[in-house]
């Protein structure tokens, strides 16, 4: 199973709380966590993009820094793990990010991937002129297929003529190509955006589910492994994953009680309104679970709370379900959990075995 690390590049990591750790994303910040992740043998890490944060006490995700070009600061500091930056696709046009995507291919040496969103936020974008009218929410994937086309086009020919609904391209030229493979992930957990992954994408990313319920993302699964059957392509599933662990149960169980009680309540209702923004969408979307108030404190994606052991085996749990390939990693301290993760986590897991014999060899 393929472990990756969601790097904190906006305010606070992934935790909507006064009582967790406070700190502003940096590109130091960042490279520290990226290059411990490489030395524990992560194989990837991913930047996501937020133009507008949530607000509240904690000023969640106000602060921010712009994915592609943090992933070419890390790109060059780096020398084997996987990068993937994340493109805006409704403000940033296909051509321009296959260039920009060809270019830290080159910087990395062919380590680099492209995290396509349609953007779910009205405010990110209508703040700059730039919402296109709340029938985007329905139409949204129409859209990114259009751009997902333009952009493989381009990334493996170097050349696109497509026309389209949204996009027309005149004899689009783009050179060099990349030398390595740009993989494309995307997040989708809709119908629509489930065969958009079958069709376009390489992985898929997917919340987990629950506090210590480490295959409840088994049905997720199941709906993208039927969807890859009409496509006949193998597209696998990342799951985003919280860890909190230390070296008893009892004392990782009360950091997550204390995160919880200083739920920042009044970001937490920001999300709930954005996500009630969107009525064309349908229920099953990845904002509708994120804003859902069972566990908001950290967008309900999916938690392991316990010990170093608990935690361990949790992991291999989630490897063993159908159709995962990897599992994205998020912590309440970065750069004391990856190191946690890479230390005391790993090398207990069935799952990453490969990972300690190659650092015996």
């Amino acid at each position: 199973m393929e472990v990756g690390v969601f790097i904190p590049i906006g305010n606070n990591g992934w935790l909507l709380s006064e009582t967790a750790p406070q700190y502003k994303p940096t590109f130091e910040l960042n490279k520290q966590i990226t290059l411990a992740a490489e030395r524990h043998g992560f194989d990837f890490a991913l930047s996501m993009i937020k133009l507008r944060g949530f607000g509240g006490k904690t000023e969640f995700w106000d602060y921010n820094l712009e994915s592609f070009t943090l992933m070419a600061g890390l790109a060059a500091v780096t020398s084997r793990i996987k990068l993937f930056g994340t493109a805006a696709t409704l403000v940033m046009p296909p051509a321009i990010v296959a260039r920009m995507a060809t270019t830290i291919d080159s910087i990395s040496n062919g380590r680099f991937g492209i995290n396509l969103v349609t953007g779910w936020q009205r405010p990110e974008y209508s703040q700059m002129g730039l919402w296109p009218g709340d029938d985007y929410f329905g139409d949204r994937y129409e859209y990114l297929g259009e751009y997902a086309t333009i952009l493989k086009e381009l990334l493996e020919t170097g050349q696109s003529d497509a026309k389209g609904r949204y996009f027309q391209m005149d004899d689009c030229h783009m050179k060099p190509v990349p030398e390595g493979d740009v993989k494309i992930i995307c997040a989708g957990s809709s119908d629509k955006g489930m065969a958009f992954s079958a069709k376009y994408a390489d992985y898929s990313f997917c919340f987990g589910v629950g506090v210590n319920t480490p295959s409840a993302f088994a049905p997720t699964n199941q709906r993208l492994l039927a969807a890859t059957e009409k496509t006949g392509r193998d597209v696998r599933s990342f799951v985003l994953t919280m860890i909190i662990a230390e070296e008893t149960a009892k004392e990782a169980w009360d950091k997550w009680e204390l995160y919880k009680s200083g739920a920042d309540e009044e970001a937490i209702k920001w999300l709930g309104l954005q996500s009630a923004a969107d009525t064309k969408s349908g229920s099953d979307t990845n904002v509708r679970h994120m804003s859902s108030p069972v566990s908001a404190v950290n967008i309900n994606m999916g938690t392991l709370v316990g010990s170093y052991e608990e935690v361990a085996a949790m992991l291999d749990e989630m490897a063993d379900v159908p159709g995962t390939g990897g599992v994205m990693l998020t912590f309440d301290d970065f750069l004391e959990g990856v190191e946690k993760f890479g230390t005391r986590i790993q090398p207990l897991m069935k799952s990453r075995q490969h990972i300690q014999l190659e650092a015996a060899e």
